[in-house]
C-alpha cells in the first residue's frame, strides 16, 4: 500500500507541476497557495508548515519565491515580531484560481470512469489514514 502511495504521490506531483507550469507555478507552490487561503486568517510560515505536515525550512523558501513573484506578501504578526503573517496578494489569489481552473478539467479526466461512491470511499480512506499518521506523529 505504502509504495503505490508513494508512487500515486510522485505521479501527481509531476502532472500538477505539468499542469501549473504555464502560471509560473509548481506543486509546491499551489500547496502552498491554497494552505493560505483555507486558513481562517494570515499565518506565520511555522504555522502553515505545521498544517502541511511539511518542514518549515522548505515551506519559508516556497514563500520567500512566491514572495519574490509578488503571490504573496507579509504583514505584522501583533503576538511576534519576528513571525510576519503571510499574506496572499491579488496576483497570488488569481494565479490559484486559475491553477483551481485547469485542475478541474485535469482531475475529471484523470477520474473519468471512477465511480463517484469509489471517489468517496477514496477520500475517507486518505483522510483516516492522514489521521492516524498525524496522530503517531503526535505519539513521538
Amino acid at each position: 500500500m505504502m509504495l503505490d502511495l508513494f508512487r500515486v504521490t510522485s505521479l501527481a506531483l509531476t502532472a500538477g507541476d505539468r499542469l501549473v507550469a504555464p502560471l509560473g507555478l509548481t506543486s509546491a507552490r499551489w500547496q502552498i497557495l491554497g494552505a493560505i487561503i483555507r486558513a481562517e486568517r494570515p499565518q506565520p510560515v511555522a504555522w502553515i508548515a505545521r498544517d502541511l505536515g511539511a518542514h518549515r525550512q522548505n515551506v519559508q523558501r516556497i514563500i520567500n519565491d512566491l514572495h519574490e513573484d509578488g503571490l504573496v506578501d507579509f504583514a505584522p504578526n501583533p503576538h511576534h515580531r519576528r513571525a510576519q503573517l503571510v499574506v496572499l496578494t491579488d496576483k497570488g489569489r488569481r494565479a490559484f484560481e486559475s491553477a483551481m481552473n485547469l485542475e478541474a478539467p485535469w482531475i475529471s479526466r484523470i477520474s473519468d470512469g471512477v465511480a463517484m461512491k469509489d471517489l468517496d470511499a477514496m477520500r475517507r480512506v486518505i483522510g483516516a489514514l492522514r489521521n492516524s499518521l498525524e496522530t503517531d506523529e503526535d505519539r513521538r
